[in-house]
């Protein structure tokens, strides 16, 4: 089949997915089915099944899998020039993949264990640089990395209760408690991704069913720790009641910036995180969140003024961050996240973030400022109940000592165009998700880019894209 055709997936591409999906066929539904007296279906869902399988909800043990296909393509876009780093001006498309396998086992007494064996795909459009809210959250900054399957999470998640009322909590592949204390400690240690406990949001942080964009799915100016696939190690403490809670974080953070490789040593790389969630109740029966977040990254990183001064005083041909790397220098952000649910299955969203901007761009995106606004819509108006409708703008910025480090030639880990007439990096996003059987979701998503890379002399460009979701 001819490469240029406009929305090809490649057989190497859906391999993964296929052996995936047979495995855990073979491996899971003799066990699901024995126990389907016992299964229920999602809450919320009215009956309708999102899995392929039935998932037990009194099982000691869970076992459920994914794989997420996304294909993206753009046109040819408006180009004045373009540097190593920048989103390519000519048409492209790509295709990735993901598929995790996910596994729990409750010990008892609150106790159990989570891992989940996971393996990465394809490429994104342009290799995933060139902009800061990148089109694709799947993709993998290093592509060369290959398919080969890795440990992507394994932690122990320990319960303690605090109070005598239970409350009932969904079960899932992160927790498999059907119902926990109403006040509570949860402690984790382990391999984790960061994001899957702080700057969560029920509207926009899934990119396997929402968002596809980077800073749509979480706060652009959020460098969370994270190694080049999204992960880290870490402990976490975490509080619960009725009205309110709040989580704490201690994370390993990458030896380089955007690299595989983590700095166990915590007394020279670090990264805390803080989160305050609060449940108020703003309108009658229909669910408020607010989350205020708050993060410090300890890890030797370089200094834009530094790097720019150095390129202008004749010691480097051109501003290089890596020339000014410093061992324990510290990056700190504020973040804002709150969804509020309305009438007639419509939910909105808003995120804030702001970072000190001085310090690189390390293990997340090149952004130091973002605002985000979205919605999304369930499908029980037109009688779909698990299809979906989103829409979100995103406005992405970086302080000027970024804007300087980039106008000087100077290369980030994911931006760097030659140059630069800075413009804040605009994105529209918007999808619908068509539930077609049981656990086999269908998306087309489209976004819209102005000043890709901050770059006002490059743009705008569409991405269109299509995705196809089986939750086993």
């Amino acid at each position: 089949m001819p490469t240029s055709l406009p929305f090809i997936i490649r057989r190497n591409t859906l391999l993964p997915a296929i052996a995936l999906l047979i495995l855990t066929v073979l491996f899971y539904a003799p066990l699901c089915f024995a126990q389907e007296d016992n299964a229920s279906t999602p809450p919320g869902n009215s009956g309708e099944i999102a899995t392929m399988f039935p998932h037990s909800q009194t099982a000691r043990w869970w076992v459920s899998g994914q794989s997420n296909v996304v294909f993206q393509a753009h046109p040819d876009f408006r180009a004045a020039y373009s540097g190593p780093h920048s989103l390519h001006a000519t048409g492209e498309h790509a295709t990735s993949n993901v598929e995790t396998l996910f596994l729990g086992y409750q010990l008892g007494r609150g106790a159990e264990v989570l891992l989940d064996v996971e393996s990465t795909g394809g490429r994104g459009i342009s290799d995933a640089l060139g902009l800061a809210g990148f089109t694709n959250l799947d993709v993998v900054r290093n592509p060369d990395l290959g398919q080969a399957p890795y440990l992507a999470r394994v932690q122990f998640h320990q319960t303690v209760r605090l109070s005598a009322k239970n409350v009932a909590v969904e079960r899932g592949p992160f927790a498999l408690a059907t119902s926990a204390p109403e006040r509570r400690l949860e402690l984790r240690f382990g391999k984790l991704s960061t994001v899957d406990f702080f700057d969560v949001n029920g509207v926009g942080s899934d990119s396997h069913l929402q968002f596809l964009n980077w800073t749509a799915d979480a706060n652009g100016a959020y460098d969370y720790a994270a190694d080049t696939r999204g992960y880290t190690y870490g402990f976490l403490a975490e509080y619960q009641s009725a009205g309110w809670g709040f989580r704490f974080g201690e994370m390993l953070m990458p030896k380089v910036a955007n690299g595989l490789d983590l700095d166990w040593n915590l007394r020279r790389a670090r990264a805390e995180n803080y989160e305050l969630e609060l449940r108020p109740s703003l309108l009658k029966n229909r669910k408020s969140t607010v989350r205020l977040l708050a993060y410090e990254n300890h890890a030797d990183m370089g200094d834009y003024r530094e790097a720019v001064a150095r390129y202008k005083a004749g010691v480097d041909v051109r501003p290089i961050i890596e020339n000014t790397r410093r061992q324990g220098a510290v990056k700190y952000g504020f973040g804002f996240n709150a969804e509020q649910e309305l009438p007639r299955d419509l939910r909105a969203f808003v995120r804030l973030g702001w970072n000190e901007g001085r310090h690189e761009s390390f293990a997340y995106t090149e952004v130091n400022s973002t605002a985000a606004l979205g919605m999304d819509l369930a499908g029980g108006r037109w009688h779909r109940k698990l299809d979906k409708i989103g829409a979100a703008m995103v406005t992405n910025g970086i302080s000027a000592v970024h804007q300087q480090y980039l106008q000087n030639g100077g290369l980030g880990f994911l931006l760097g165009d030659g140059g630069l007439r800075y413009g804040r990096e605009n994105i529209f996003e918007a999808y619908y998700t068509f539930h077609a059987w049981r656990g086999i979701f269908l998306s087309v998503d489209v976004q819209r880019i102005w000043n890709p890379g901050y770059n006002r002399d490059r743009g705008p460009v569409v991405v269109p894209g299509m995705r196809l979701h089986v939750e086993l």
